[in-house]
């Protein structure tokens, strides 16, 4: 189920530490960084803030080489999504750690900690009930987002990463519980710890050079990544995405965190986004990257189409769809001839929602269809309607494909965009980047942005 105002919603309004940027790392493009290392302190720390995407598979978000065919790794275990440290001695039966990581809509922080012979974990500040037998680094490789060999790779977000060389700092060190609202763990900056000869500090800043090290030691070594995985969605300013847990029906493939989804053919079903809204005003863009025979509808809709609740798009009156094949509005079986534009591959779809309004406007290519002017309120120029009782008591974003060839949809809420973008633009609030200017009063879908307007 998405979580309808997810991740540090109160830490977006407190005044505290902003982290600016974070990397996405996609396991199909096999990305990592890595870096040679010499030391062989038997204390450390490594905390990274994550937001990931949970993929059936093991992932690692960390691991290094401890020579003599040893090696260490902190990673999510695939069936249990349970934090584990894996080293050759617990090959058979990797630790794992109390806690689950499994929300793909939130921001979490990992501390592992190794001191007086005894690794530590912590997950949002709360140390887990168990611990293994501690271990030094040593001269080797260490890789950031895989295992060693260059396998196991990272899907999702990473932030604010950190290993230390020489001293065991416990959570508080990285975070805080947050003043306003007590169960949220937020970031601490950390420029003022002390990083040892072989730590480093990632805050990617740096989009031509995301491997950097803002504590001044040797850059990290990128692979398979890019300026366009730099990313403004943090832990202190969550931006939306698609979700890959509302997958029951529409089996699609989320990739490039969360935001390229690759529908299965013959599914009329559609994903859900992980923020749902019920007031304001808001826009994103969805581009198809391809097309199944044109048959691709991008809209809104008010109810997840969970395993007990599910009516196929061509019935389902849940949704409001712009329709790729004819251009028309498509609703619950009944369609609006002579909306729009049809749209296929390479189009990119702006969506304005009004939900002060309750209308609804859509662009093609930066123009909006129908004569439409999302900045005319109430008139609803050129809008189509909004129900004003949602199933959900919220409005997700969706699309579908209704062909039986699947279609390849890449979204754009404005903390990563899935495509690449030639222009950039912002709302108001200075948040987002947007392929066309977003309409005068409308904002993009982050926690900063909800905790305002929302």
């Amino acid at each position: 189920m998405p979580l309808i105002l997810s991740g540090n919603v109160a830490s977006a309004t407190a005044a505290a530490y902003e982290v600016a940027n974070s990397c996405r790392f996609d396991d199909g493009s096999s990305t990592e960084m890595n870096k040679t290392i010499s030391s062989t302190s038997t204390t450390w720390t490594f905390s990274c803030w994550i937001k990931l995407n949970p993929t059936g598979t093991n992932q690692y978000l960390a691991s290094w080489d401890m020579g003599s065919g040893e090696s260490l790794g902190i990673g999510i275990e695939a069936s249990t999504n349970q934090l584990f440290i894996y080293t050759t001695s617990t090959a058979a039966a990797p630790k794992l750690y109390d806690g689950k990581l499994r929300d793909p809509s939130a921001w979490m922080n990992i501390v592992i900690k190794n001191s007086s012979g005894t690794i530590t974990s912590y997950i949002n500040g709360t140390q887990a009930e168990t611990s293994i037998t501690g271990t030094a680094l040593a001269s080797g490789t260490l890789r950031i987002g895989c295992y060693t060999g260059s396998n196991y790779f990272y899907d999702g977000y990473m932030a604010e990463v950190v290993l230390i060389d020489g001293t065991a700092y416990s959570a508080d060190s990285f975070g805080e519980f947050d003043s306003d609202s007590p169960t949220i763990w937020k970031p601490k900056n950390v420029s003022g710890l002390t990083f040892g000869s072989d730590g480093f500090y990632l805050d990617f800043e740096a989009s031509d050079n995301l491997g950097n090290d803002a504590n001044g030691g040797t850059d990290l070594t990128e692979a398979n990544l890019a300026a366009a995985d730099q990313a403004t969605d943090t832990p202190t300013n969550n931006f939306c995405t698609m979700n890959p847990l509302d997958n029951f029906y529409f089996g699609g493939t989320f990739s490039e965190g969360n935001l390229k989804i690759v529908s299965d053919a013959s599914v009329e079903s559609y994903p859900t986004s992980t923020i749902g809204v019920s007031s304001g005003k808001w826009y994103w863009e969805i581009k198809v990257a391809s097309s199944g025979s044109d048959r691709d509808q991008i809209g809104i809709g008010d109810k997840v189409a969970d395993n007990t609740d599910f009516t196929p798009i061509s019935d389902n009156t849940r949704v409001e769809m712009y329709y790729g094949y004819t251009g028309v509005h498509y609703s619950g079986g009944a369609t609006t001839s002579g909306y729009g534009d049809a749209f296929g591959t390479g189009d990119i779809i702006g969506v304005a929602m009004d939900l002060d309004n309750h209308k609804l406007y859509f662009s093609k290519n930066g123009t909006f269809q129908n004569s439409g002017d999302p900045t005319s309120g109430a008139t609803g120029t050129g809008a189509l309607a909004i129900d004003t009782s949602p199933a959900d008591g919220v409005y997700y974003a969706v699309f579908a494909n209704i062909h039986n060839t699947g279609s390849t949809f890449e979204a754009n809420f404005g903390g990563c965009p899935a495509f690449a973008i030639t222009s950039g633009n912002a709302d108001a609030d200075g948040y987002g980047n947007f392929e066309y200017a977003v309409p005068s009063g409308y904002y993009a879908l982050c926690t900063k942005n909800l905790a305002e307007y929302g």
